[in-house]
């Protein structure tokens, strides 16, 4: 008798033993399975080939919250399209009426007019150049991050001689503002294989975002392998800025006439070529660090 529930028992326990071992990989392969879904597109849902009631419930409800993510996941995408063709049209129709505007401008101020008429010209000028700015800015973000856009016309592109161009083309801005740049540009041959006007939109922003930030100095230096950075004092900057500069749409205070889009089309676009670029700000010292 009692050899027999010994030999029961051991049954019983050898038993429980596989039923854990499948358990566990059942769970594994649920594991892989959702993590699968996860990073794919596919519409497919978790199957299991455990026989197990509880096993296949726990597929089930995973299931049901793929089904829900996919539903959210699909919603976002459209509201994020809509969102990027209202602004593109948007920028567009905004387009035609500032031109208008700054035509009438030119004719006003080929007349006859006051002290302070001119003055008053000049600030509607003004405004509208700043609004012209702003809609390219928009309409270049919605492009840009447009899932439709092809990024054509790709060719081999020194770095130090796209940055060395930029940098000129900043001359005047840099000027008025009393910056005179030091400028390290390592001799190399590194090279990236892009569209020409993304590189320089992306040294553009970020030589942009340095005018209106810098307290006077900026120093632009790019190693031999090719890492680039742009350090400059903003002593308005605070680290919770630091952390949010690549943020759609922030702007800190002192940045007036900014989207805040500049630094995340250049995030956008350094990203979309398998870079890397981050900000970092120590002892009122923002440094900007490009690589790509």
């Amino acid at each position: 008798m009692v050899y027999c529930l010994v030999c029961i028992f051991f049954t019983a326990v050898i038993l429980l033993g596989i039923k854990l071992i499948l358990i566990k990989a059942s769970l594994r392969e649920i594991k892989r399975a959702f993590e699968e879904k996860l990073e794919s597109e596919t519409n497919t849902l978790i199957d299991v080939s455990s026989a197990d009631k509880d096993v296949r419930a726990l597929a089930s409800s995973i299931n049901s919250q793929l089904r829900l993510l996919r539903s959210e996941r699909l919603r976002f995408q459209r509201g994020d399209i809509e969102l990027k063709t209202a602004v593109t049209n948007i920028s567009h129709d905004l387009r035609t009426p500032l031109t208008a505007i700054s035509g009438y401008i030119d004719i006003l101020e080929n007349t006859e007019l006051t002290e302070a008429q001119r003055g008053y010209a000049g600030i509607i000028r003004g405004r509208t150049k700043l609004m012209k700015q702003l809609t390219e800015e928009l309409f270049d973000y919605s492009v840009i991050l447009s899932s439709d856009t092809k990024i054509s016309q790709k060719e081999t592109i020194r770095l130090d001689r796209a940055l060395e161009e930029s940098i000129m083309s900043f001359y005047g801005a840099l000027k008025e503002k009393g910056i005179a740049p030091i400028v390290e540009i390592a001799e190399t041959q590194r090279t990236v294989y892009a569209e020409p006007a993304l590189i320089s939109r992306v040294f553009s922003n970020i030589l942009s975002n340095a005018v209106k930030y810098s307290d006077g100095d900026l120093e632009i230096k790019m190693s031999e392998i090719g890492e680039i950075t742009f350090t400059n004092t903003a002593k308005t900057l605070t680290p919770a800025d630091t952390a949010r500069l690549f943020d759609r749409f922030y702007t800190v205070e002192t940045a007036r006439g900014s989207t805040g889009l500049g630094l995340s089309i250049a995030r956008t676009i350094v990203l979309q070529l398998g870079g890397d670029i981050t900000a970092v700000l120590n002892d009122s010292k923002l440094t900007i660090r490009l690589v790509l």
